[in-house]
């Protein structure tokens, strides 16, 4: 029998209640993280995304020996950190002379690789080397829009998967209702060729039209970089078909007396009790009755006064 471990104190309580599984998920965090080896060019791509990621990203400033990712057994601290952190995409860092400026991108489900996709950097351009109106620098935290452009995008495999990658790792929080006015960037993912993805983060700025929707304009704020895709591994079918199945909707809770019609629309039912009229304690207020009680008392009080004046 294997122990279970109950939590000692409110405040774990509340944080395992967080990572259990749910209907509705939460936002998924990045973790970040070095190889044994990397370049300084590499350095500034993943302090890059640290920034356009704050928030929602882990980054660990540690150099990692035993996480190799393609390989069997190199997987271990990975799922490890991907469990301690609570974080279900992740960023490797490595640099070698065979595979220099190297970035694995990955994802995981239930703690456990789910797929992965080797790219290379080439052209970085670091935030820095772009001059801009500083008004238009995007919110840390705002809805980004992603544009994907080329056929490549639709028609090669490793670019088919490699957009997947890409939108869990930009998009941010699932919204499903979301004001216009908070738009204030875009990221631009151009298909040069069938393992080349140009990538480039835009601010918009809003100038007029004439008409009550603004023109829109993109103005390169950086980073950008080239992405060459390397290698990349599917998740297996069963980890597929387990991470594909979703959880039916909580059942409504029925409401008595209470129908739907598909004219009338909705529809409720009065139950009112059997009164009993026999029993009723009926109030007498008719002006009759109060009139004969008025000459009564009338009739009474003149009787009194005449025997008063006999005696």
């Amino acid at each position: 029998m294997l122990k279970v471990k109950t939590p000692r104190n409110h405040r774990v309580r509340r944080e395992l209640e967080k990572r259990a599984p749910k209907l509705v998920e939460n936002g998924k965090k990045t973790l970040i993280l070095h190889g044994t080896k990397t370049s300084g060019v590499l350095n500034e791509v993943l302090k890059e995304i640290y920034h356009l990621k704050k928030g929602k990203a882990v980054k660990f400033s540690r150099k990692n020996e035993n996480i190799k990712p393609f390989e069997n057994g190199g997987e271990t601290s990975l799922e490890f950190f991907s469990m301690k952190t609570d974080c279900s995409i992740f960023v490797y860092g490595s640099h070698s002379k065979k595979r220099p400026d190297n970035l694995v991108i990955g994802r995981t489900y239930d703690h456990h690789i789910y797929d992965l996709v080797e790219v290379g950097v080439e052209n970085f351009k670091p935030m820095e080397s772009f001059k801009y109106d500083k008004k238009l620098a995007p919110l840390i935290g705002s809805k980004p829009m992603i544009a994907f452009v080329g056929e490549g995008f639709e028609n090669v495999e490793e670019l088919k998967h490699f957009k997947e990658v890409l939108l869990d790792l930009l998009r941010g929080e699932v919204v499903e209702n979301l004001n216009l006015v908070g738009l204030d960037r875009v990221y631009v993912c151009t298909a040069i060729s069938s393992n080349r993805v140009f990538l480039s983060h835009c601010g918009l700025r809003l100038k007029k039209s004439g008409t009550k929707v603004p023109r829109m304009e993109l103005v390169e704020v950086g980073p950008s970089m080239d992405l060459v895709v390397r290698r990349h591994r599917l998740p297996n079918d069963s980890l597929k078909k387990a991470a594909m199945k979703t959880a039916r909707d909580q059942p409504k809770k029925k409401v008595k007396n209470v129908g739907d019609d598909a004219v009338e629309g909705k529809i409720g039912k009065i139950y009112i009790p059997d009164q009993k009229v026999g029993e009723m304690a009926v109030i007498d207020k008719s002006k009759g009755v109060k009139r004969e009680r008025r000459e009564a008392k009338l009739k009474k009080g003149d009787h009194g006064h005449v025997s008063k004046k006999q005696k």
